[in-house]
């Protein structure tokens, strides 16, 4: 099995009212000193076969056909190792 991992994020020139409201919520909670916030998503994709430059394109695709907005939104892919969840667990979270 191949994982991926696909992290999209608001171009810059985009505003990102998500991330200006964690940002104004920080210093708040006591957290002092952060400068910007931006909010993105985060996809894990798990695929039939060992990782390969074709299931990497694959992959590509899939982010900018249904899991970007091209227009307002940047993506990266990558192959992933362990997940959040089974690091979280290892890690006794």
């Amino acid at each position: 099995m191949a994982r991926f991992v696909v992290d999209v994020m608001p171009k810059r020139e985009i505003l990102d009212p998500q991330g200006k409201a964690v940002l104004g919520a920080l210093p708040r909670l006591g957290f002092e000193g952060v400068l910007d916030v931006r909010q993105g998503k985060r996809f894990e994709i798990e695929v039939e076969g060992e990782p390969s430059d074709d299931l990497l394109a694959q992959v590509r695709k899939m982010a900018e056909i249904l899991l970007s907005n091209p227009v307002i939104e940047d993506f990266e892919v990558h192959v992933e190792e362990h997940t959040v969840a089974e690091i979280a667990q290892e890690e006794g979270r």
